[in-house]
């Protein structure tokens, strides 16, 4: 029997999750990839299936718009598919659509640009509600005369990463990577519609063709550093164009992360 092939978008709450990718050791550090392999095996009597993804996200990072492309062995109504994977998953996994698509679709390589979000408070309490999906920030001191200057230097040095850069200095190793430009095509910061939770949550939204290891997440904290006034645009200037090994600030937490959309 040929092989059929299904595009499926899917949203999960990455907190207990070792990521995206299935790590080869039967599920001891649970992944999100493993989780759906598992539940499909399920539907189709335990034969061969893969489960390939469009964006390896870390642990702890979350995603509304993750894309896989399954392959089975067993003929089966998409909408039917998708019903039966969802009442197997867990309840933080949740397959969102799914349609059947052409063998030669590669969700990792046909990807056009992927859009990524970093949610964070600056508040001097956080939420407990909000504790695992949003990075608490606290900006001690810095009070309503210097917010505006926060945005504003903020959104300058935003400008800066716009643009085909060398992210070495804003990236972990990655030997499979080995070229280590990218071309980010927006990034802003802005403030989400959670208002009604009793809190300001600002995120920033980033756009681009790929992403390095963390790279979002040293940028993220690069730019939080530099709205507290401790670094200028003029050094992610220089960074950007004579990389270096040791990086300026520690990456952001993960769990602020949410992979939002992919598209072809």
């Amino acid at each position: 029997m040929t092989s059929q092939n299904y595009r499926v978008i899917i949203s999960y709450k990455g907190s207990n999750y070792f990521g995206w990718q299935d790590l080869g050791d039967g599920g001891v550090k649970p992944t999100v990839q493993f989780e759906i392999l598992k539940a499909l095996r399920q539907i189709c009597g335990f034969s061969d299936c893969i489960v390939a993804g469009a964006s390896r996200t870390d642990g702890g990072v979350h995603a509304q718009g993750q894309v896989a492309k399954l392959t089975i062995s067993l003929v089966i109504d998409p909408a039917k598919l998708l019903l039966g994977l969802n009442s197997l998953l867990p309840a933080d996994i949740r397959i969102r659509s799914c349609l059947s698509c052409a063998k030669e679709f590669n969700p990792n390589r046909d990807c056009v640009s992927k859009k990524y979000r970093y949610y964070f408070s600056i508040e001097k309490v956080s939420l407990p509600v909000l504790g695992d999906i949003v990075a608490h920030v606290p900006l001690l001191g810095l009070g309503a005369d210097n917010e505006s200057s926060f945005h504003e230097r903020i959104n300058n040095a935003c400008d800066v990463f716009v643009g085909e850069h060398d992210f070495y200095s804003f990236s972990s190793r990655d030997k499979s990577a080995g070229y280590t430009v990218r071309r980010v095509n927006k990034l802003e910061l802005l403030k989400s519609n959670l208002s009604d939770f009793g809190t300001i949550v600002y995120y920033f939204e980033i756009e681009g063709g790929g992403f390095l290891r963390h790279m979002i997440r040293y940028i993220v904290a690069t730019l939080l550093e530099v709205g507290k006034g401790n670094f200028d645009s003029n050094l992610i200037e220089d960074l950007l164009r004579s990389p270096v090994e040791n990086k300026i600030c520690p990456k952001a937490k993960a769990k602020g992360l949410h992979l939002i959309d992919i598209n072809y």
